[in-house]
């Protein structure tokens, strides 16, 4: 309100010259008190109606804030090597540094969910109700919902042929882990399809036509597979991988 604060020091000004026009008429001596006068400013100036368009404190604050922060950056812009170009150097090593941290807590957080989450989140379905589901995502180019169903279908399948106890709450790590235990000679790509699975429902990761072919050729593969008989039940040697085609 700068017309008020004008106004407030016309008064205290004319204050002053009357002090000084009585101090004049009296005889004595011509001064200008500038105490008293400073006193009089001050509290014109201290009533109410000069400070109604007064920033807020949140306001003020703010700006203290950003005043602190613009002299931090003009100390360091003085003490890094280069002036302002050497600080705008050291912001980008740093903001890269960040970025590769958030990329290796992310990972690390993936690893612990994909430990958790179940594989079958919803209503009991047979493994052919997964593979239909499966095959309309891939005709419709959904690869990440493909692949899932596609897991969800392989996994079932074994526990329909009793190669694996239904177990309701199994992870896709955990079903792979039991079934390469029946099945060793596919240990390998059980546990890429797990990975693949985890990857694409957990970390985020988009799935691609590759990723769904990888589980569905091994879901084919395993329709056509048998573990081999244990060594005391039949007189014939067992393969070389553990399990036949």
């Amino acid at each position: 309100m700068p017309g008020g604060h004008i106004s407030a020091l016309s008064r205290c000004c004319a204050a002053a010259s009357h002090r000084s026009a009585t101090a004049d008429e009296s005889n004595g001596p011509l001064t200008t008190p500038r105490l008293p006068a400073r006193e009089d400013a001050e509290r014109e100036l201290s009533r109410p109606e000069y400070h109604q368009h007064d920033p807020s404190l949140p306001h003020r604050a703010v700006d203290w804030l950003w005043d602190r922060l613009g002299d931090l950056l003009r100390t360091a812009a003085e003490a890094a090597p280069g002036g302002s170009v050497g600080l705008t150097v050291l912001a980008l090593v740093l903001a890269l540094l960040l970025v590769a941290l958030r990329l290796r807590l992310g990972a690390l957080r993936t690893r612990r969910a994909t430990g958790s989450a179940t594989l079958f989140p919803d209503r009991l379905r047979s493994a052919a109700d997964h593979r239909a589901a499966a095959e309309a995502h891939a005709q419709a180019q959904r690869w990440t919902p493909a692949v899932q169903e596609r897991m969800r279908a392989l996994v079932r399948s074994l526990e329909e042929r009793a190669l694996l106890d239904p177990r309701p709450g199994r992870t896709a790590d955990e079903a792979t882990a039991e079934a390469a235990t029946v099945l060793p000679g596919l240990a390998e790509p059980l546990r890429a399809a797990a990975r693949t699975f985890d990857e694409v429902s957990y970390a985020d990761r988009p799935a691609d036509p590759t990723d769904y072919a990888l589980l569905r050729d091994l879901d084919n593969l395993l329709l056509r597979t048998t573990p081999a008989p244990l060594a005391s039940h039949t007189s014939s040697a067992p393969t070389s991988h553990g399990w036949a085609v």
